[in-house]
């Protein structure tokens, strides 16, 4: 099956960069303990999709190491996100059904992200799938200035059964498709044909995946039969978040959050919660037409407040006054916004070229937090500079050795 599927994707695995998964930001290297389970080994039952396991000894070894991490080493923690699970379990079900995928495959952000919009791994995959960003833009999700879209539940599950569901279509096994949902199907593919295999717990025993693969489906295992049964494994009285619920609106203009909060009746905290997409202030100010979620039953009342305030007072943006010979891009550096959020948030006629006295419109500086991505291309941009000067130095005194000047 999976050679089958290697000539119908070989053309995608050349034209994309194999996606690269967030490490678990559990400690694979401590010491292995002693599986303490509530329940008889023969009453504890796997998922379906990866039900194949039990006649294997390293799977079986790895899914039990896999119960004793999650129900005795880190209880705590996997109580958290166990509860966090309740809130989205229902709405990705059937986004996991739409798509023809196993309903199961729900408990894979128990493993990817605790259920966390705001998961952010080393190699900078975010959100509740861990998509990297190539990834998620293979698959339809925008990531801009304005709005992560990996941090949304519903377009990320959305993006995710599609992915899922194509590395099936490829493998003919969730288990393998899972491994190249960590790995990457190239990985997997070039595993599958080094060992003439087809399954991969036999991939276990050899040295062609890490061994975050090897351990990935063992976890998805594990973390499934305890969010199917908490109680058997010693999870008691969890009081799960109750699920996402509430009323969506059409906007045809941006929109502070601040000021959707009030016409909502709300508070800001519960605006983002519901669009943890946005990154800034506002709704995005570069497309026709938002849709912003707000509380359920909130809708009418939204509208009417909306209603009452004036269209320049929903939305904040700092006035600029040009200069003689200053350019949009010139004003990017000069004020570190980057060139296309400028041209977003000024309208098509104004991209002429600028005359001294000419106001433009910027960011609000007491609206603008900076968030971790802004942070990490600072930190990048930073390190490069420092790089590009040492480099700088270093070639200086190597030209000074050769002319015998210090």
């Amino acid at each position: 099956m999976y050679k089958i599927g290697l000539i119908i994707f070989i053309s995608c695995i050349l034209c994309f960069s194999l996606p690269v998964f967030a490490d678990e930001p559990v400690n694979q290297d401590a010491p292995a303990q002693p599986v303490i389970s509530t329940l008889r080994q023969d009453n504890v039952k796997g998922p379906e999709v990866s039900s194949d396991y039990e006649g294997h000894a390293l799977a079986n070894a790895a899914v039990n190491r896999n119960i004793n991490l999650f129900s005795e080493r880190i209880k705590e923690r996997f109580s958290i996100w166990l509860s966090r699970s309740g809130k989205y379990l229902d709405l990705m079900k059937v986004i996991l059904r739409e798509k023809d995928v196993p309903e199961e495959i729900v408990f894979l952000p128990l493993i990817e992200s605790g259920f966390s919009s705001h998961a952010y791994s080393p190699a900078r995959a975010v959100g509740y799938w861990q998509f990297i960003s190539s990834t998620a833009k293979r698959y339809g999700l925008e990531i801009d200035w304005w709005k992560d879209e990996r941090r949304d539940p519903v377009k990320s599950t959305t993006a995710a059964a599609s992915y899922l569901r194509d590395l099936y279509d490829m493998f003919g096994s969730w288990n393998l498709a899972m491994a190249a949902y960590n790995a990457g199907e190239g990985k997997i593919l070039r595993a599958l044909n080094k060992t003439n295999s087809d399954d991969y717990w036999s991939l276990l025993s050899t040295k062609y995946i890490r061994r975050e693969t090897k351990d990935y489906v063992p976890k998805f295992i594990a973390a499934s039969m305890i969010a199917s049964n908490p109680e058997d494994f010693g999870f008691s009285n969890l009081e799960y978040y109750p699920p996402l619920d509430y009323d969506e609106v059409a906007l045809n203009a941006p929109v502070d959050l601040d000021i959707a909060a009030g016409c909502a009746e709300t508070t800001v905290e519960v605006i983002r919660e519901l669009n943890p997409e946005l990154r800034r202030w506002c709704t995005p100010p570069d497309v026709s037409e938002y849709i912003l979620r707000i509380p359920s039953g909130k809708k009418d009342v939204f509208l009417e407040n909306l209603a009452l305030l004036p269209k320049d007072k929903r939305f904040s943006i700092e006035i600029y006054k040009v200069k003689k010979g200053e350019t949009y891009k010139s004003i990017a550096k000069k004020t570190g916004m980057p060139l296309q959020v400028i041209l977003d948030l000024n309208s098509i006629d104004k991209l002429m070229p600028l005359k001294d006295g000419m106001q433009i419109y910027l960011p609000p500086k007491d609206k603008l937090v900076l968030d971790r991505d802004d942070r990490a291309k600072i930190r990048k941009v930073s390190l490069k500079s420092k790089k590009k000067t040492l480099s700088g130095r270093k070639t200086a005194a190597r030209k000074s050795r050769k002319t015998g000047k210090v």
